[in-house]
């Protein structure tokens, strides 16, 4: 073999992975699992690793309040977590008009851990700018 022959065989050899080791290792770690559905108390438990990511949550309404910063903000809850150990109700901001309180949804946005918004307003996990579906 050519000295070039040499040096491209040992570049394709450095850039291909380690046998039995995956190109893309770690990615599905990086993102929300597309199409699934999570529970209200999955959110919480998992909210380091959901940070930032996009996740779908059905839920039954249970509070509304509308125009507060400008977005709808909606309270689910899903049978799931329990109130003692405070990971049985999400709230969800929107910009679109909720149904009423008591309906069952399905949301799609935007995970937020630890968000402080002050004024005693603190949230251990928020979804954010939600889509209704």
């Amino acid at each position: 073999m050519n000295a070039y022959v040499k040096i491209l065989v040992a570049v394709l050899a450095l850039s291909l992975p380690a046998v039995g080791q995956c190109a893309d290792k770690g990615a599905a770690n990086d993102k929300a699992a597309a199409g699934k559905v999570y529970r209200v108390s999955d959110v919480f438990k998992n909210k380091a690793q959901l940070n930032k990511q996009s996740v779908t949550v059905k839920g039954k309404i249970v509070k509304i309040s509308a125009g507060i910063m400008g977005k709808t903000w909606i309270h689910l809850q899903d049978g799931s977590g329990s109130a003692a150990a405070k990971d049985n109700d999400l709230t969800v901001t929107t910009t679109q008009d909720a149904p009423s309180t008591g309906k069952t949804i399905t949301v799609t946005g935007t995970v937020a851990k630890d968000k402080d918004f002050g004024s005693g307003y603190f949230y251990p996990v928020i979804l954010e700018n939600a889509t209704i579906k």
